[in-house]
Parts: C-alpha cells; structure tokens; sequence
C-alpha cells in the first residue's frame, strides 16, 4: 500500500468523522451521523493495519495488532449490547478514561523506544524536542483523562463507598492553590524532558497528572455531571490529537481534533445551560457550591398528592399537555409507557409536547436518546429554549424524574442554582409531578414548585404510575 493511497484513505475517513459529527447534531440525522463514524473508523483501522503490515518487520508484529482489535472490538460490543440507557454515562466515562490510558501507553512507548514509533528515527536516536513537547502534552492530557474519568465513573454509578466516588464533593482549604502548583510543577517538568529527555522527568510528570486529574474532579458535585462528560470528552480528543502529531499519523491528529474541540463545543453550551463559567469548568473544582448547599435544618412541608387515576383524569381535561422527563424516568425504563400514554391523550385531541433540558439526566442529549429509543416523533419533542414560551399558556405540565431542571430556586438570588436556565413549568396552570419520593435531587435543593397549590405529587415508580395512567384515561 503506497503513502498516497494511505493518505486518501485517511483524508476519506475524515470527511466520514466530519459527516458524521454533523448528522449527530440532530435526531432525525443521527442515525446518519453514526453510518458514517462507523464507516470512517472502519476505513481508518483497516488502513492502518495495513499500513502496520506493509512496515512490520516481521508477521508477529501484524498478528499482536490483529489479536488488540479483535479483543477491543470483541469487548466493545458486549458492552455496547448489554449496557443499560441508565448506565451510558458510566460507559462513556469509561470509554474516555481509556482513551487517555491509550495515550499515556503510546507515549511512553514513544519515549521508551523513539526508532521504533516516531517517524524519521533510527534506534538510538534521540528525539526531537518538538516530538518531546507532543509527547509531554499528549500523556499529560492523557493521565488528566485517565484519572479524572475513573472519579467520574465512581461518581455517576454511586454505588462505592469510597469517598471519591461519592457524588457529593470533596473540597478542603487550599484545593485550588494544590492544583495550581500541582499543574505548574506538571508543566515544568514536562518542559523538562523536552529539554533534557529525562526519563525521570517524565515519569515524574506522567504521576503528577495522574494525581491532578482526580483532584479536578473530586470537588465537583453530581449536579455538574453533564459538564464533566463533555469536558472530559473533549480532553481525550486533545489527548489523541497530541500523540498523533508525535506519531505523524494524520488521522489521529484529524480525529482527536475533531473529538476535542466538538467537546470544548458541548461544554460551551452545558455551561451555558448551568450558568457556570466555562474557566472553571476547564480547570475543575467547579459546582461545589451546588450539591454542598442544600440546608441541613430543612422543614417538614406538606404538599397535595394524588393517585395515577387523578392525574389521569386532569390530564384527560386538558387541552395542552407538556411532557418533562428526567432520570427517574430513565431509571424506571418508562419511556416506552410514556409514549403509549401520550397516543392516548392524543386520540382524545389533546396537544401533547415533550420538553427537554440540555442537562436533563447525567450526560449531553441523555433524555433525547432515550426517547427516540421509544420512537417518540421528533416533531412532539422541544428544546428547553423552544418550549419555555408556551408553558403560560399549558393546561397540564406532567414532570416525570426531573427535579433541578424545573427547579424556581434558579430564579432567586442567592440560591446555589442561581441563574441556571430551568423549564418554566411552574407557569403551567396545573403541575403534576412523579417522584419516588420528596427526596432533593442532584443539587440537593428542596423545590418549590412541588409544594405550590396547582402542583400534584403522584409518588411512585414512573414505568407503574404512567402505565396506571395509560389505563385510566378514558
């Protein structure tokens, strides 16, 4: 295989990653979008293990490349298969935080053996300090990604009683001075090796990155979760992209580009969403505030509930009804009920819409994907922007899961969500709202709109209450 057609393949490839970010910025494209990312990874591994075949020394170099994709791609698709939608965000987390491994291994390959992987080098040469700084910012990105998305994993299953995993922050005085001298101390020792080629430099560095990835992470509270998924999604992209110019592979630089700054994009707007500033997200220790805020001397207050059959009835009353899903409904796998109960109320004439906040659940897009898993028509489905207009003159907003996204808090100065966009449905003239219980959600804030007079609680797992609702509308 010949230099130019590698370079074809690679530039054909990337037009496929560009179409295929481009499809994903939409529903109805989407399943476009992913056509072409699969079509262009497939033409990019194939080239390249090609490319590998044409350059190896000798067969076993092939077949332990060959053994790596069959492994990885075997173990990718079990868990693509088996994951749940509630548990996405965990593997996208995960997906991330190899991503950086992978970076942190190639570039201590790199250093390890500089004539066997960097382009131009016989054995024994040494590198060149432009190479060294690509290595430097590659693994150190990569080490960030690694470590940062473990505490994220942790933080998103809540399931360890390890502190770090815990979706409340970890803060204590003086974490923003440590990361600050943890970082430059990084950087220094990184300009370091990229003058001396220290082995001991680097490793130094390699260790304190890891280290300042989990601190990064470790103040930000489960709140802020969505947030942390782009961020770390576009660190791994800028990971991929720094070892691609180490390994001259112009795919790795054109993909990794493409991931990170498509992520720094999506964190843009998550911030936007939350009303964070978008430094603080870059450099951690954002949100703490949020989930450490919730008053510890809260008052028991009473508030107006009702069965399925009552909501059931209002909402068979009504002319306009605006759907809010949340996690809980993601968690109940009531997706597919809320889609029977909305053809329900339809049939019945009623104007039915669904309402959706950018950070609806625990990652970007998380509430989109789970309706169109239940093939709810993209016409009924709103962004929070489109929608927020018409919740005045709503009869019914029915909230299922959601809590911080529809909180008024974010209206009132002083509050921790102070500012963060929410769904207006408080101004809807009847609220109903299904949650397993009273509990705050990830900001741990008490919610007003749950104890006004036009709101009624219906308590229970979202899948029975909605299905009891499919039964009851008449």
């Amino acid at each position: 295989m010949s230099m130019n057609l590698v370079t074809l393949l690679y530039l054909i490839a990337s037009v496929c990653f560009i179409q295929a970010l481009k499809g994903l910025s939409h529903p109805t494209t989407s399943i476009r979008g992913n056509v072409f990312g699969m079509t262009g990874m497939t033409i990019a591994v194939l080239t390249t293990a090609a490319l590998i075949a044409k350059l190896a020394g000798s067969p076993l170099s092939l077949s332990w490349v060959l053994l790596g994709l069959l492994v990885g791609g075997s173990a990718g698709a079990i868990m693509a298969q088996r994951v749940e939608m509630t548990k996405m965000p965990e593997l996208v987390a995960f997906m991330h935080s190899m991503i950086g491994l992978a970076a942190v291994f190639i570039a201590v390959a790199a250093v390890a053996e500089p004539g066997a992987l960097l382009h131009g080098l016989a054995k024994g040469d040494p590198i060149p300090t432009g190479n060294r700084l690509e290595l430097f910012l590659g693994a150190a990105i990569g080490a960030i990604t690694f470590s940062g998305s473990v505490i994220a994993f942790g933080k998103l299953s809540g399931k360890s009683k390890f502190r770090l995993f815990q979706g409340a922050p970890v803060q204590f005085s003086g974490q923003h001075l440590l990361n600050l001298v943890l970082g430059l101390a990084t950087v220094g020792l990184g300009l370091a090796f990229m003058a001396t080629e220290s082995w001991s430099a680097f490793f130094a560095m390699l260790a304190l990155a890891f280290v300042l990835g989990v601190l990064i992470i470790i103040p930000i509270g489960g709140a802020d979760m969505p947030v942390v998924v782009s961020m770390l999604n576009s660190y791994s992209g800028w990971a991929a992209a720094g070892i691609g110019f180490s390994l001259n592979n112009a795919m790795l630089i054109i993909a990794g580009s493409l991931v990170g700054s498509s992520g720094a994009i999506l964190s843009y707007i998550m911030c936007k969403a939350m009303n964070r500033s978008f430094i603080n997200v870059i450099l951690g220790g954002f949100g703490g505030d949020t989930a450490t805020a919730a008053a510890g001397d809260q008052v028991q207050r009473s508030v107006k509930s009702g069965s399925a059959d009552d909501a059931a009835f209002i909402l068979g009353n009504a002319e306009t009804v605006v759907i809010v899903p949340g996690y809980g409904l993601a968690v109940a796998r009531a997706q597919h009920a809320v889609k029977e109960l909305a053809e329900k109320l339809t049939e019945k004439g009623i104007t039915v819409k669904y309402a959706i906040h950018p950070v609806a659940g625990r990652m970007p897009g998380h509430m989109n994907v789970l309706l169109a898993e239940a093939e709810v028509p993209y016409d009924q489905v709103f962004e929070m922007e489109d929608i927020n207009g018409e919740f005045g003159q709503t009869d019914v907003a029915i909230i299922l899961g959601a809590n911080d996204v529809v909180n008024p808090a974010a209206l009132q100065k002083g509050s921790p969500i102070y500012g963060m966009p929410i769904l207006e449905a408080y101004k809807a003239k009847t609220v109903i709202v299904n949650k397993r219980s009273m509990a705050a959600g990830y900001a741990g804030l008490d919610n007003e709109l749950f104890y006004m007079d036009k709101t009624m609680m219906v308590f229970g797992d979202a899948k029975k209450v909605v299905e009891e609702m499919v039964k009851a509308v008449e």
